[in-house]
């Protein structure tokens, strides 16, 4: 697991905590604000997700 694995589930779950509590108060901004970290933290974690599996195949240790 890398640095943008972590980071991108990381901003994925806080998107996630950031939507619903702008659904609790009503708060259509923060509920796209919300939504927009989940996207941004989705994009990231793929991104790690490539790069582990480019990693893998090339047998390299960097």
């Amino acid at each position: 697991m890398n640095k943008d694995q972590v980071k991108g589930a990381a901003k994925d779950i806080g998107g996630k905590i950031q939507e619903e509590a702008g659904k609790l108060v009503g708060n259509k901004t923060q509920q796209a604000k919300g939504l927009g970290h989940q996207v941004e933290g989705k994009v990231q974690k793929g991104v790690g997700d490539l790069k582990e599996a480019v990693k893998d195949a090339k047998g390299c240790c960097k």
